[in-house]
C-alpha cells in the first residue's frame, strides 16, 4: 500500500540502462508488483510509427528515429500517467532527454551490468538488434559494448539510482528499487 502511495508521488519511474541490462523484463515486473503502468519506449514507439525499430533504423535512420523517440518520451511525460517505463539504452542521450527523465517528481534507475553480462545475454539476440546485426565475434562485440558504455556512462549516471544487475534476480531487482521508493 505505501509502495502505491509513493508511486503516485513519483509519477513516473524510468529504467536506464545499455541494451541488455533488462530494462524491460525488470520493469513489466516492478509494474506488476507496484499494480501500475507499463510502458516499453521501444515498443510505444513502434505502435505510434506502426512499424518495427529495426524497420524505422533502415527506412528513416537513426536521426529520425531519435526524434521519434524525443517525441514519444514527452508525450508519456506530459500523460502524467503513474507509470514504470523502459527507455531505449540511447533515449538518455540524446537531446535533453535526461534532464526530462531525472525531473522531479520522477525517479530514474541506472540497471547497471557488466561487459561480460551484456556481451552474453546480447549475442543471443543480436539478430533482434539493429545497432549489432554486423558483430562477428563475442570480442567485437564487447568491445562495441566497451565504447558505448564510456560515451554513455555520463548520463546513464545521472539516474537518481544505480542498480548493479550482475548476478541478482529479476525479484531481487524489484525488490531494490521498491526499496529505494519506500
Amino acid at each position: 500500500c505505501s509502495l502505491q502511495i509513493k508511486l503516485i508521488s513519483v509519477h513516473l519511474i524510468f529504467l536506464l540502462g545499455y541494451m541488455g541490462s533488462g530494462k524491460s523484463t525488470i520493469g513489466k515486473a516492478l509494474a506488476a508488483a507496484m499494480h501500475s503502468n507499463f510502458v516499453d519506449l521501444d515498443h510505444y514507439i513502434e505502435l505510434q510509427e506502426k512499424q518495427s525499430i529495426s524497420a524505422i533504423f533502415e527506412s528513416q535512420g537513426e536521426i529520425y528515429f531519435r526524434a521519434q523517440e524525443r517525441k514519444a518520451l514527452l508525450e508519456l511525460i506530459a500523460e502524467n500517467k503513474p507509470s514504470v517505463i523502459a527507455l531505449g539504452g540511447g533515449t538518455p542521450c540524446y537531446y535533453d532527454n535526461i534532464n526530462a527523465i531525472t525531473a522531479k517528481p520522477n525517479a530514474s534507475f541506472f540497471l547497471k551490468a557488466s561487459i561480460p553480462t551484456l556481451s552474453k545475454r546480447l549475442w543471443k539476440e543480436k539478430a533482434q538488434r539493429p545497432l549489432l546485426h554486423q558483430m562477428q565475434s563475442i570480442a567485437a562485440l564487447e568491445e562495441y559494448i566497451g565504447k558505448h558504455l564510456f560515451e554513455r556512462n555520463f548520463y546513464y549516471q545521472q539516474a537518481n539510482k544505480t542498480i548493479l544487475i550482475d548476478q541478482k534476480t529479476e525479484a531481487e531487482v524489484v525488490r531494490e528499487i521498491q526499496h529505494d521508493l519506500a
